[in-house]
């Protein structure tokens, strides 16, 4: 069986409907947090976009929106449906681990939704400091993080605020968190953080 880290074993997921993370929507925490406290546009980045929704809303919200996925039926998909919608949205098949060489500083926001839970939580500092390194300096990461409760083998891997936390410091401060509205099925079991990068990439 093909690892998370390749993008195999989500195009596989993708063929066989195995997509269980898919909502068809643009993600209910974000939709609400831009509806209460808009951020200031920007080139803002997505990673693990799959089929794009999230992209497309920031989109249309007024960013210039990049999603980046490594499966590329995620972004065959992604790129169709922005075409059907007539939305500007750009998207690049790239593992997000490779995006720190191309893209230092190139963001000035990232929206992290079903990524982080999704890698191997071996790779999860590496996450961060690839996030630290293509954003600007005093740039914002807005995360939901999910699944916060233990549950059979991912992914989703589980996700505990003291591990995001220590994870994300001291490079990022947490300016904002609190448990947001969530569909259905993970309700309880997200956290919506905003941190802010305080110091430039190493």
């Amino acid at each position: 069986m093909a690892s998370v880290s390749t993008s195999e074993f989500w195009t596989d997921l993708y063929a066989r409907g195995g997509d269980g993370w898919e909502i068809r929507e643009p993600a209910p925490p974000l939709v609400e947090f831009m509806d209460r406290t808009p951020l200031e546009p920007g080139r803002v980045a997505v990673p693990g976009c799959g089929r794009g929704h999230d992209v497309r809303f920031l989109a249309r919200h007024g960013f210039t929106a990049v999603g980046i996925d490594f499966s590329p039926t995620a972004i065959a998909e992604a790129r169709a449906l922005a075409k059907t919608d007539n939305v500007a949205a750009e998207f690049v098949e790239r593992d997000l681990f490779t995006l720190g060489g191309d893209y230092a500083r190139a963001f000035d926001g990232v929206w992290e939704y079903s990524c982080f839970c999704a890698i191997d939580p071996g790779r999860r500092a590496e996450y961060v400091r690839t996030m630290g390194a293509i954003l600007k300096p005093g740039g914002w990461l807005l995360a939901c993080f999910f699944p916060l409760r233990r549950r059979a083998a991912g992914p989703p891997f589980p996700v505990s605020e003291r591990e995001v936390r220590r994870m994300f410091a001291p490079g990022f401060r947490i300016e904002r968190a609190y448990p947001p509205r969530s569909v259905r099925a993970r309700q309880g079991q997200e956290w919506m953080v905003l941190l802010r990068r305080v110091n430039a990439p190493a």
